[in-house]
């Protein structure tokens, strides 16, 4: 647990600290969170494949690591960086330690290092690859980091959607009112959660499934997930996405936001350090109403491409970025933001109720 390691970032900025869960070499895109607590949320989902990520909260692990929020079924996060790790944490649901956790699902972590001054560096100059290491030198580490693939550049929803198609609930209750099809590029179990409470029975599909094989299941809606990477690298989703937009309501997450606003003509651009944590506070242009909402994306929309039907529907109050879109005439709507939250607030979660009341006017 005192094993020496450093953080290296593209830049050559180098941070020492000391090496906990797996103690392997690591390389990703290195982006921080703002939540004050959530971690176990937060490795688990999968929007965060391909990137070492760093909590501005200084301690973390302090409530261990439970049986109940999970967000899929193992950690996807390609490294962790934190500034003390607790070792002793103190809650009576918690199974293990997260460096246990992290051990045992083979991630790599770094504690002891300054995670305000790497914020800070961040959110300066943008988010930037970076590699963990216990045995290179900083030049080494260095180097072998400018081999790697770029992130930008690779397409990790196939890295992370499920291989098959399942249902959620295994089995199709008898007086569920809407069965809903979720199209998974890097699905949250939250959000099956959510719409199984709300008498929905899903069948959840490949990223990569042709739109005629879900509509063969005749769902009642589709709801487009959250997931990780650059949406430009998606046109074989954004092809299926217009054919749906023409046969059923949808409801698009986060990536799946974005999804529906390339297939009408909009453009996307990468976000300077992104939005990720649980109090971003985003307005609704159709009340004023300002809601407080967990996040978790690297991309947006480019304001100026939203065209071709859709119009603007919710803004970040931090930067302006679009939040959310809907069509004017059919029933589409996304959001930027996690409208389950996990971790997170729930302001917005009546989102899926008004996804629902979409299907029963389109009906």
């Amino acid at each position: 647990m005192n094993k020496k390691a450093i953080l290296v970032l593209e830049d050559g900025s180098v941070f020492e600290g000391y090496s906990f869960g797996a103690g392997i070499e690591t390389c990703g895109e290195v982006v921080f969170n703002t939540s004050m607590f959530g971690y176990q949320e937060i490795l688990t989902d999968p929007s965060y494949a391909g990137q070492i990520v760093m909590p501005t909260y200084p301690m973390i692990g302090n409530y261990g690591i439970n049986e109940n929020d999970f967000e899929s079924k193992h950690v996807h996060v390609s490294g962790f960086i934190v500034r003390e790790e607790c070792e002793q944490p103190s809650h009576y649901q918690s199974k293990t330690t997260i460096h246990n956790y992290l051990a045992g699902n083979g991630v790599a972590g770094i504690y002891g290092v300054d995670t305000r001054a790497i914020t800070r560096l961040l959110r300066s100059y943008g988010v930037m690859r970076g590699i963990i290491t216990c045995e290179k030198t900083p030049q080494q580490a260095l180097a072998e980091l400018k081999m790697k693939p770029d992130y930008n550049n690779t397409d990790f929803v196939h890295k992370v959607s499920c291989p098959a198609a399942y249902l959620w609930p295994s089995e199709k209750p008898a007086d569920n009112k809407y069965t809903i099809a979720v199209l998974d590029c890097g699905l949250k179990f939250s959000i099956l959660r959510k719409l199984s409470a709300l008498n929905c029975s899903l069948k959840v599909f490949p990223g990569d499934t042709p739109a005629n094989e879900i509509l063969k299941i005749n769902p009642d809606g589709v709801l487009l997930s959250p997931g990780p990477g650059n949406p430009e690298l998606l046109d074989y989703i954004v092809n299926n996405v217009k054919i749906l937009a023409e046969k059923k309501p949808i409801m698009g997450i986060c990536l799946g936001n974005l999804l529906i606003g390339r297939a009408f003509g909009a453009k996307t651009f990468k976000l300077k350090f992104g939005h990720r944590g649980s109090n971003h506070p985003v307005k609704e242009l159709a009340n004023g109403r300002v809601h407080i909402t967990a996040q978790n994306h690297g991309f947006a929309l480019d304001p100026d491409t939203v065209a071709n039907g859709l119009e603007i529907s919710f803004i970040n109050l931090n930067d302006g970025t679009v939040e959310g879109v809907r069509h004017k005439e059919l029933p589409i709507c996304g959001i930027q933001h996690y409208s389950e939250a996990s971790p997170g607030p729930l302001d917005t979660t009546c989102l899926f109720e008004q996804f629902l009341g979409m299907i029963d006017k389109s009906r």
